[in-house]
């Protein structure tokens, strides 16, 4: 009779302990478990500075902030940009770096580094992937643009201090290790517990049934009856044997501690799992970034083209000049100049921001950087090869060169990623260098006869080099008072060498097309066409006229051991000086 009041207490202490445990494991999901988020906000006391740079170590951290909180006095403007593209933008300006946060994770660690006291307004930079311009606060989320690394610069307009207030808002790391084991293990213990006195007399029924209380032994002696949770001795030391009620408690115990094991295994192997945030990239992967995303070239593309449609429709050059440079200002400034007095004069092509055809950007990091663009619209017959330079940091993308993509040729395919940009006279790889591809199309151009005429085409509908040639075996007919020379001269200032992805390379550059006529007999009158003329000043000499023509040229180059030709892909030439001698 004592047997089943322990039992019952005994089920009861179980289901009890199993609430207890079941309870802790709840808390620590809910009422115990910690934030979801943790914030580190910047010192009070940080020095003020016109330029705030936010590193990839606090981009890193934790994966990542979700949100990026920044107070200031007036307007300022948050950018997002590679790491070296902020170092050279921010050069010797002074400025505060986040580089990270404390290790109570409250506090941003924050270096100050002295220099210049102004800086330009870093809006409207073509270094940005992205800006977000804000007046007084900026909540601000954090997502990547690309692959790579990245870091944002504060600035109000380059002479105010940058917003120093800043907090930056992580999610906290909310695994609470124990949870699920213990609710697990309480759940079981409660089982047990409203189990125990079902199995046990379920047991001790069946026990009774073979020989049970008050029925002997087979050898006549009364069998002695042994508690199955205290575990009695029979008389004389004797242990007897185990009754159900010992049995179950210990395969209901035995279970639980199981099950408590294999939630603590699951919730080890999910933490082992558990996706850990991507490294950063190192510094040799970083030098293979390309040095423009695809949203910054079509935003440079679309205010490149808005320059030149405004210059093309006042025909002034000052228009120009915010984005366009070198070659295609000169060739447009005279154009400009020409087309005021000779309205037959053909105007250069328009430039188009889309449709992008393709592009080739480069992997080099350093400055000045080159980009070139393929892309045709409204007033393009053909696409059209677009050259653009950023001179430094500070300074946007400008269009150097323009020309058409000659009929019946195909643009080289280029890596996509970015490629690498050879020196001009590097040879490596190749069968020429950009140097040598150059000559040759000059030579090829001068002479009819070239000893390029079989290494140097042009596709079966391009006209330029058998026009250039046309051209001037024409003036040399038609000008029989006169003795003219023609010159093709590479500028090597000029020469652009990119790799293809078969391994060969384009190469892009400009010719000097010089043209001078001279009179064949003292007293002869020479007659400057129209163009010519408006330039030079006059429409006739007895001394001599020379022109200037600058050629906007594109070569695709083999790679080395190749038995293909060399291939002129784009081509196109402007009357940029004329002058009687």
């Amino acid at each position: 009779m004592i047997g089943i009041p322990v039992r019952l207490k005994t089920a009861a202490s179980l289901a009890l302990l199993g609430l207890l445990v079941l309870l802790a494991g709840i808390g620590q999901l809910t009422f115990w478990a910690p934030a979801d988020t943790v914030t580190a906000s910047a010192p009070g006391d940080t020095k003020a500075a016109p330029l705030t740079v936010i590193g990839q170590e606090l981009l890193d951290h934790k994966g990542g902030p979700s949100r990026i909180t920044i107070k200031g006095d007036g307007n300022f403007v948050l950018a997002v940009g590679r790491p070296d593209d902020v170092d050279g933008w921010v050069g010797k300006t002074a400025h505060n770096t986040v580089t990270g946060v404390s290790e109570d994770g409250k506090s941003l660690q924050i270096t100050n580094t002295e220099g210049d006291a102004t800086a330009p307004a870093p809006a409207g930079s073509d270094l940005w992937v992205e800006t977000e311009s804000a007046s007084g606060q900026l909540e601000y989320s954090w997502n990547p643009p690309a692959d790579g690394e990245w870091t944002l610069l504060l600035a109000s307009d380059g002479t105010k201090p940058a917003p120093a207030s800043i907090s930056v808002t992580y999610p906290n790391d909310t695994y609470m290790p124990w949870a699920v084991p213990l609710i697990l293990f309480g759940s079981v213990l409660i089982a047990a517990g409203a189990a125990l006195p079902l199995l046990a007399r379920f047991l001790g029924a069946r026990n009774g049934g073979n020989g049970g209380p008050g029925r002997g032994t087979g050898n006549g002696t009364p069998e002695t009856a042994a508690d199955p949770v205290l575990g009695n001795q029979a008389p004389g030391g004797q242990a007897p044997q185990q009754k159900g009620g010992t049995t179950a408690l210990r395969i209901l115990v035995a279970g639980a501690l199981t099950a408590a094991l294999a939630g603590t295994s699951l919730a080890g192997a999910q933490a082992a799992e558990s996706p850990s945030p991507s490294p950063s990239q190192d510094a040799s992967g970083e030098a293979e970034v390309p040095v423009l995303v695809d949203a910054q070239l079509k935003r440079i593309l679309e205010q490149v083209a808005n320059a030149v449609s405004a210059g093309d429709a006042a025909r002034d050059a000052a228009k120009l000049k915010t984005r366009v440079d070198a070659t295609e200002l000169l060739v447009r400034t005279q154009n400009y100049k020409i087309r005021a007095k000779v309205a037959s004069h053909q105007a250069r092509m328009p430039v188009r921001a889309s449709k992008l055809l393709g592009s080739v950007v480069t992997t080099q990091r350093t400055w000045p950087r080159t980009v070139v663009a393929v892309t045709q619209g409204d007033g393009n017959v053909v696409p059209q090869v677009l050259t653009l330079r950023q001179a430094a940091p500070r300074e946007n993308y400008k269009l150097l060169a323009t020309a058409p993509l000659q009929p019946g040729t195909s643009f080289p395919a280029i890596p996509l990623g970015g490629t690498q940009q050879s020196a001009a006279g590097d040879k490596a790889g190749l069968a020429y260098s950009g140097t040598e591809a150059m000559a040759a199309l000059a030579d090829r151009l001068t002479k009819p006869d070239s000893a390029f005429k079989g290494k140097l085409v042009e596709g079966t509908g391009s006209p330029y080099i058998a026009d250039v040639l046309d051209y001037q075996a024409d003036a040399v007919k038609a000008g029989s008072s006169g003795t003219f020379k023609f010159t093709h001269t590479p500028v090597p200032a000029d020469t652009l060498v990119f790799r293809t992805s078969d391994g060969g390379a384009l190469v892009l550059g400009r010719l000097d097309f010089g043209f001078t006529t001279t009179p064949k007999a003292e007293g002869d009158t020479l007659i400057a066409d129209k163009a010519a003329a408006v330039l030079a000043g006059g429409e006739s000499t007895k001394v001599g006229l020379s022109q200037t023509f600058a050629e906007s040229v594109a070569i695709y180059v083999p790679p080395a051991g190749s038995n293909d030709p060399m291939k002129l892909v784009a081509a196109f030439r402007g009357l940029v000086a004329a002058s009687f001698k």
